[in-house]
């Protein structure tokens, strides 16, 4: 996994200069001094207009017929990591991930590249829901999405619950990891991030709407079914 993570470069380093003249404002702090809610964006004056798809409908009838994404603050002593998520809504494993220092375009796209990679590269028809900030509707991460064949629905400015899924992954991480511990560098907190993710959220944790197994689990579950048919 770290060497994937390597490859689609979910995680940056300091040297970037990515990000500058994000517009993007945040919340105010759920639990102080620790953890920063979502970052709220606001739409860049270019902003491609694209139709909300979901409509707060977050189940999918199969693996990647919709996925999600949204973008959290971690602090840090050091100043605050930018984490942006990929999230397959059928199984809720959490496909692809990167950090960074800089909450740009980029970072969304190196997300996703690693969503795709999991994948194993050809993942055409499906749908990708976020907000309408400007890391989601920059040139950079919408070109990437027209590449790959990935179809972008957005939900309504502002309105945490158009993207709920996204939503309740980053409280179950507040809840289970950032609450708890005070990360000294964004290097302490990337790792600790990305270790919760390999291997407690996707191989342990148990979604509800997953009937209570592992996202790793559920997706294995469905793939089995149609081999259990074939032999019964």
């Amino acid at each position: 996994m770290w060497a994937l993570l390597a490859s689609v470069g979910r995680v940056r380093g300091s040297g970037s200069r990515r990000g500058r003249g994000w517009p993007a404002r945040w919340s105010s702090r759920r639990w102080a001094g620790r953890f920063r809610a979502c970052v709220m964006s606001h739409p860049g004056s270019r902003a491609v207009p694209f139709p909300d798809l979901l409509r707060r409908d977050f189940s999918a009838p199969a693996p990647d017929s919709k996925w999600c994404g949204d973008l959290k603050i971690v602090d840090t002593l050091e100043g605050p990591l930018y984490l942006d998520s990929v999230e397959d809504l059928f199984s809720r494993r959490m496909l692809g991930f990167a950090m960074s220092e800089h909450p740009d375009a980029a970072l969304a796209r190196d997300a996703l590249h690693m969503a795709v990679a999991v994948r194993g590269g050809d993942v055409a028809g499906v749908i990708f829901h976020s907000d309408k900030g400007s890391t989601y509707t920059a040139d950079l991460f919408t070109r990437a999405c027209t590449n790959l064949k990935i179809r972008q629905s957005m939900g309504r400015v502002g309105c945490a619950l158009d993207n709920a899924a996204a939503e309740s992954f980053f409280s179950t991480l507040e809840h289970e990891l950032l609450t708890r511990h005070t990360y000294a560098t964004r290097v302490d907190a990337r790792r600790a991030v990305a270790r919760w993710i390999d291997e407690i959220y996707n191989p342990r944790r148990r979604p509800s709407t997953c009937a209570m197994l592992s996202p790793i689990a559920y997706k294995h579950a469905h793939a089995a079914r149609p081999r259990a048919q074939e032999a019964a």
